[in-house]
């Protein structure tokens, strides 16, 4: 019996602190949750743990009012009390208010509440909560001397909040699907072999590139558009390639891959998103912004023929003699959609329409907190550019954004690249499905795996190591633009040894 009682403590200790601390991630940045009392409902065990809230202050009083939670703290070492001054008394950022009063029905924002409450169901409460609610209870609680999580539950228009961990043990599930099916196409396939070590180590050894910055007056951005530019210091191949970065990121991020691609000859062009740059992300979160809006969709896309449009007028980098008729573009996260959208792929909201309202959706992850929250602008985001004749997609959200008939309209043949451990932008409905079905890439297009690839690891800084991807990015350009040249994708050598690369294009 006394193992028995000490697993089954130890599992009571570990899902009460994981929900506890979950219900807050889940609402981040804003921490917040429930009201008069918080219920954990275990899984497996068939229990519940109640949190009585009532007039406590401090977590010594919340721990005075419930005695199941005293009994947990006295077995975790003083764990609970810890874990409840930092989640529920500590005070809340000051930035917490502004980012609220910004944010407050801005899309993104709503998705994530909307998941959110698919986790914590609040009785008493008509609807899913929204930014409004929280608006309102963060200012009654700061007006009357309770700025943190605890004053913020009490002033929620609900009774009791419900953490369903068994829903959680759903959503970890379906993540765990959307993996898998990556996860067995990669490893019936060979890896690509990396280029030989004289080529790595003579495109970092050379440095043959310049770097600049430039900006652009642009008439959809309040701001110039600016932009950093890496060119080759000799034998420019007169082409052009764009890398377009993500959500609240910045061109820092692959200037390894614009390193290695000037060193080949190529000029590249990496626009400053300005509307979800990392700078962006830096003033929300400071209260001083809302998410970025819905127009944002249109609005990268119009980065990129403002770019290409300076370069063929003269009036960026004059004198080059840049070929802008055949470009090739690169894009990471949101920057690959947005590469997807420039290269042709007509955008609807149909899907948006029909499977963004639906938590359990079977296909839906993280990455549809972004895509639904471009409802508004879906129609109107099909802005293609001919000139676009090569197209590398890292990790794009694409399910529910694309026109399942566009793909014939492509003007680049696409190759996209997807990391079997991605859990923001999963491979299996993001990449496998997509392609598998058609819809919207086919005839011609590839799927490369990333074996141990997640989001964040492919891409590209500048460092003392070749990025990942930059042979395969380079491999693919040639292919497309310089079919002549002696390393293209069908030529093959162009994997990794840290992180195996596969064409899984074959078996889907």
């Amino acid at each position: 019996m006394t193992p028995i009682f000490r697993i089954s403590r130890r599992s009571i200790r570990i899902c009460a602190a994981v929900a506890l601390s979950g219900a807050l991630v889940l609402l981040a940045p804003l921490r917040t949750s429930a009201f008069e009392r918080l219920r954990l409902r275990l899984p497996l065990l068939e229990s519940e743990v109640t949190l009585e809230l009532g007039e406590a202050e401090t977590a010594a009083d919340l721990l005075r009012v419930n005695p199941d939670l005293a009994e947990l703290d006295r077995a975790g070492e003083g764990g609970v009390t810890r874990l409840l001054e930092a989640l529920l008394t500590a005070p809340l950022p000051q930035e917490t208010k502004g980012f609220l009063h910004q944010s407050a029905g801005q899309p993104l924002l709503e998705q994530a509440l909307l998941a959110a409450s698919e986790l914590v169901q609040v009785a008493g409460l008509p609807a899913p909560l929204s930014g409004n609610d929280l608006k309102t209870a963060l200012r009654l609680a700061y007006s009357e001397g309770q700025p943190h999580l605890l004053g913020v539950l009490r002033r929620l228009p609900g009774t009791t909040a419900s953490i369903d961990l068994q829903a959680l043990l759903f959503y970890a599930n379906r993540l765990s699907r959307h993996q898998s099916q990556a996860q067995e196409l990669i490893q019936a396939v060979q890896p690509q072999p990396a280029p030989a070590p004289g080529v790595l180590a003579a495109v970092q050894a050379e440095r043959s590139w310049l770097r600049s910055q430039a900006s652009l007056a642009v008439a959809h951005r309040p701001q110039p558009l600016a932009l950093v530019i890496v060119q080759p210091k000799q034998d420019a191949n007169r082409r052009v390639v764009v890398i377009s970065h993500g959500l609240w990121d910045e061109p820092a991020s692959f200037e390894g891959w614009a390193q290695w691609l000037a060193s080949r000859g190529y000029t590249v062009l990496l626009p400053v998103h300005q509307g979800s740059d990392l700078v962006q992300q830096q003033a929300m979160l400071s209260g001083d912004q809302p998410p970025p809006p819905a127009e944002e969709l249109r609005h990268r896309p119009m980065d990129v023929t403002a770019v290409l449009d300076a370069v063929a007028k003269g009036d960026l980098l004059p004198g080059a003699q840049l070929n802008t008729e055949a470009v090739a573009m690169v894009g990471h996260s949101w920057g690959a959609t947005t590469t997807l959208q420039v290269a042709g792929l007509r955008t609807t909201d149909v899907k948006l329409t029909a499977r963004c309202q639906d938590p359990r959706d079977p296909d839906r992850n993280l990455s549809w907190l972004l895509q639904c929250s471009w409802l508004t602008s879906a129609s109107d985001a099909s802005l293609g550019d001919p000139r676009i004749r090569a197209a590398v997609v890292v990790s794009p959200p694409l399910r529910l954004l694309f026109d399942a008939g566009s793909g014939s309209e492509l003007t680049a043949r696409v190759l996209l690249v997807s990391g079997t451990r991605d859990w923001l932008v999963p491979s299996g409905p993001e990449a496998v499905a997509p392609l598998r079905q058609g819809q919207p890439l086919a005839n011609g297009h590839r799927l490369v795996l990333a074996s141990g690839g997640g989001h964040f690891n492919l891409r590209g800084p500048a460092s003392s190591e070749p990025p990942v991807l930059a042979p395969l990015i380079e491999a693919w350009i040639n292919q497309q633009l310089q079919p002549d040249a002696p390393f293209r994708f069908d030529s093959g050598d162009w994997g990794n040894d840290r992180i195996p690369l596969a064409d899984v294009t074959p078996q889907l």
